[in-house]
């Protein structure tokens, strides 16, 4: 069976945000003290915040690098669109955590933080397994090599 790219793309990313907001909805009962059904709504929410950011982001990043002139991504500006689109996100989802909980500004960039470092693991965790579970599929495709930073 062969997964085509934009298949293998939209299979990635039910699957992530599937897990994701599952995840997220425990962490987050873990954060309140109140019931993973009880953070669902919340979950659901942040994680379509975070889709939509990242389109809108990254179609809006890769056109400021076609006008740049970029061939490719150094690792400075990698830095830089990591902490653009993290930044961003944690403006965004600050605010819903805020009314949502009834909770102050630091208390929800508590919660962000945890949710951050969380993303941080579960995207690295996700990607790997999702990459080799991939492989056996279609053995055939050519393994990624690493980029040069």
């Amino acid at each position: 069976m062969a997964l085509r790219p934009f298949p293998r793309r939209v299979l990635y990313v039910t699957l992530f945000e599937g897990l994701a907001i599952v995840l997220s909805a425990v962490l987050l009962a873990a954060l309140s003290g109140s019931s993973a059904q009880g953070n669902l709504p919340v979950a659901i929410a942040a994680s379509t915040v975070a889709v939509v950011w990242n389109f809108l982001y990254n179609t809006g990043f890769e056109a400021w690098e076609r006008r740049r002139g970029f061939a490719g991504r150094s690792l400075a500006v990698r830095v830089v669109h990591t902490l653009g689109f993290e930044g961003g996100l944690v403006l965004l989802l600050i605010p819903l955590f805020m009314w949502w909980y009834g909770v102050g500004l630091l208390t929800a960039l508590a919660m962000e933080a945890a949710l951050l470092v969380f993303f941080l693991v579960f995207t690295f965790v996700f990607t790997w397994v999702f990459d080799i579970l991939v492989r056996r599929i279609e053995p055939d495709l050519p393994t990624p090599r690493a980029e040069s930073v």
